[in-house]
């Protein structure tokens, strides 16, 4: 099963273009490249891996955002979309695995959950996380969600240091208020950093801080994927100025 909805179309013409999936092979083509990225690269141990696909119970009730590149069609960069709506009926949104989302599930207004982003080691340096964006700002332009928020990694490294610098940075930069703070069924095994140390912000958690993001506390431990998880929420309303023209007003494009 497929899920659909009124989408955005596919902008073409250019090197990348976004679209959504609309049949059961093209949500396997984003479920090889998570594979490819979450399995083969980052080595988490993944549902559906022995087929060479990263799947679970989300993926049909789920839209799948994808990012081709026009000269071979191929799928190079993807991110999973589950709606308030979806959530409703699934009984749960996938992010509440790994916290306690106390106040977030209950924010008034339209809710829209972003999960399982990547993007192929050989575009990373490019343009398909904007291009993604764009996907991801036409989509919420289109269904008038109030709240994007997900889940964004960041490496551990030695004793979880790694991660901890990252969420030193973030509680002075991005913090939510206490309002709107969520628990980590895991914690990190520090959240003490020498002095001296710091990290900088990986590509999606530096993109959801320009946004205007803020992170909702400290990150969950995933020891299948080897990462923290910072839960990141971004009021719609509240979008960075600075970004809102090539975040929602381009999105009318689409």
């Amino acid at each position: 099963m497929v899920v659909t909805a009124p989408v955005l179309a596919a902008k073409r013409g250019e090197r990348l273009f976004v679209e959504l999936a609309s049949s059961e092979d093209e949500v396997r083509e984003a479920q090889a490249l998570r594979y490819q990225v979450f399995g083969v690269e980052m080595g988490a141990r993944l549902k559906g891996g022995e087929a060479g696909l990263d799947r679970d119970e989300f993926d049909p009730v789920c839209q799948h955002l994808l990012v081709r590149d026009s000269r071979t069609g191929r799928v190079v960069g993807c991110t999973r979309l589950l709606t308030d709506q979806a959530a409703a009926r699934l009984g749960r949104f996938y992010s509440e695995g790994e916290f306690d989302l106390g106040p977030i599930p209950g924010l008034p207004g339209r809710k829209l959950e972003v999960g399982r982003t990547c993007v192929a080691a050989e575009f990373r340096q490019g343009s398909a996380i904007a291009v993604l964006w764009s996907g991801l700002a036409g989509f919420i332009y289109l269904h008038g969600f109030d709240y994007l928020f997900g889940c964004a990694s960041v490496p551990l490294g030695e004793r979880d240091l790694h991660a901890a610098a990252i969420m030193s940075r973030l509680r002075r930069q991005a913090l939510a208020p206490e309002p709107f703070r969520v628990s980590p069924r895991v914690p990190l095994l520090t959240t003490q950093v020498p002095d001296g140390v710091d990290a900088p912000l990986p590509a999606l958690l530096r993109a959801y801080v320009r946004l205007g993001a803020k992170a909702c506390g400290e990150p969950c431990r995933d020891s299948d994927f080897g990462v923290g998880d910072v839960l990141m929420l971004l009021n719609i309303d509240e979008l960075n100025p600075i970004y809102s023209r090539h975040f929602l007003e381009r999105a009318a494009d689409l």
